[in-house]
């Protein structure tokens, strides 16, 4: 149970929620089965099969959304559609117009949304109101705007507010490579991303590769900035950290999974164990990272 790519926020201020207080919250927005003329539907499940529509572990929380979606193509619709259009045309002697076309193009979606397949997906978050992070585990945007929406119906107020830091991590990991330095107790791996200034589309990127710190450091002359960057922390997780503040591809290292591998559990205790463990090394990675980013901006 370790979230791979994380979009981090702070709880509400207003956040005082209890445990029960939130299941119940959860509840009003439990997941039901798609009917036959939807396209798609989200809500809450329950992370594990042991647990309800939560799992806490000393008082760190466990969410999990699920969400089914109709696969329904345009390109199948648009084929039927055209399909009927012409029987139609041979029907009343002309081509359908446009407002017909469309009429028949929701026909034809209502007839076939019920033999569509549909596909399921899991997102997790985790809620700590000890040190008042909420986590997402999502790497595409839209994904992760599927979850913010879907807390906004679950809680009032919104459970969430965007994390700013004083710095910004592109000036800070633009530094970072500039000096060739290693800001401890972080350590710069084989990942990054420059892009120009002036034109966004120019990028160079570096994937599990060595980093050519010379070149690098001419491309930032001319007017690049890193994006991206891949860092490790403390040789007990390795991340890419990006602009925007995600963590992605986060992962547990050798030395952190040893440690957690010599303790026997039963699987139960071991979702528990793996979920607290990574709460407390997720947040202390977190305070370390606030650090070097300057502090959290002071609002206004």
């Amino acid at each position: 149970m370790w979230f791979k790519n994380l979009r981090v926020f702070r709880l509400h201020p207003d956040w005082n929620l209890t445990t029960e207080q939130v299941l119940q919250a959860l509840d009003t927005q439990r997941f039901h089965s798609l009917g036959s003329q939807d396209q798609n539907t989200i809500g809450w499940v329950a992370p594990t099969e042991e647990y309800g529509l939560a799992m806490e572990v000393e008082r760190q929380l466990l969410l999990c959304a699920q969400t089914e979606k109709k696969l329904l193509p345009a390109s199948v619709v648009n084929q039927f559609a055209r399909e009927r259009a012409l029987e139609i045309e041979a029907e009343q002697g002309y081509r359908p117009g446009r407002k017909q076309m469309q009429e028949i193009k929701e026909d034809v979606t209502a007839i076939l949304l019920p033999r569509a397949f549909s596909v399921q997906r899991r997102t997790h978050v985790w809620i700590d109101p000890i040190n008042r992070w909420l986590v997402i585990d999502a790497a595409a945007q839209s994904t992760a705007d599927e979850i913010l929406a879907l807390l906004g119906e679950t809680f009032t107020p919104f459970p969430a507010v965007p994390l700013h830091t004083e710095l910004a991590p592109s000036a800070l990991m633009t530094q970072w490579l500039v000096e060739s330095s290693e800001p401890d107790p972080f350590q710069v791996e084989q990942d990054a991303e420059l892009r120009s200034k002036q034109d966004q589309r120019a990028v160079i990127r570096y994937v599990r590769h060595e980093l050519d710190k010379d070149l690098i450091q001419e491309q930032i002359a001319q007017g690049m900035y890193c994006s991206r960057l891949g860092l490790s922390w403390t040789d007990r997780i390795e991340f890419v950290l990006y602009e925007n503040l995600e963590l992605r591809r986060v992962a547990p290292l050798e030395l952190l999974t040893d440690e957690q591998s010599q303790a026997e559990y039963t699987p139960e205790e071991e979702l528990s164990a793996t979920f607290l463990l990574m709460c407390r090394e997720y947040h202390a990675l977190f305070a370390d990272l606030l650090v070097l980013l300057g502090g959290e901006q002071k609002t206004q």
